[in-house]
């Protein structure tokens, strides 16, 4: 016979309490023919406290060692009672992430922004060699000019 040690809700509408019994597998829920009651849960008490689950370790310790396989909520109350080892975290399906063209979209863009990034920097750089190399050939441009400004009033003066 297979046995399981499972919950059997007990409680009125909308107030849910459960007992921890060891079963039959085939048998339904809260069918009666349960074999042992090793322990209550009460989700209705605060999660801290020591009211919300008890177990009887030595019944549920012995019902193991027969066989009897804990189902996934009861195997959670094992765990955080020293019991047994948490099960790992399956790796998740690639439902998860995005399509593969999706992510060649984003590598794309991403790859056009470090060019885009890459060609900011060259001009910055180069606007900066530009900004420090003209500083002597802009002193020669001045005189330049002035004579050209002394020609404006000379041809004003043509004018007249």
């Amino acid at each position: 016979m297979a046995t399981v040690i499972r919950l059997a809700r007990y409680g009125a509408k909308k107030r849910p309490y459960y007992h921890v019994v060891v079963t039959d597998s085939r048998n339904a829920r809260n069918s009666g023919n349960i074999l042992a009651v090793v322990g209550k849960y009460d989700p209705m008490q605060p999660k801290d406290s020591d009211k919300r689950v008890t177990l009887k370790i030595d019944e549920v310790k012995a019902w193991i060692a027969k066989g009897a396989q804990p189902s996934d909520r009861v195997y959670k109350f094992l765990v955080k009672a020293g019991l047994a080892t948490a099960k790992p975290i399956p790796v998740q399906t690639k439902k998860n992430q995005p399509s593969e063209k999706t992510q060649q979209k984003i590598k794309d863009k991403e790859a056009k922004l470090a060019k885009i990034a890459e060609e900011k920097a060259a001009a910055e750089a180069a606007a900066k060699a530009a900004a420090e190399a003209p500083a002597e050939p802009v002193a020669e441009e001045a005189p330049a000019e002035a004579p050209a400004a002394e020609e404006a009033p000379a041809t004003e003066a043509a004018a007249e």
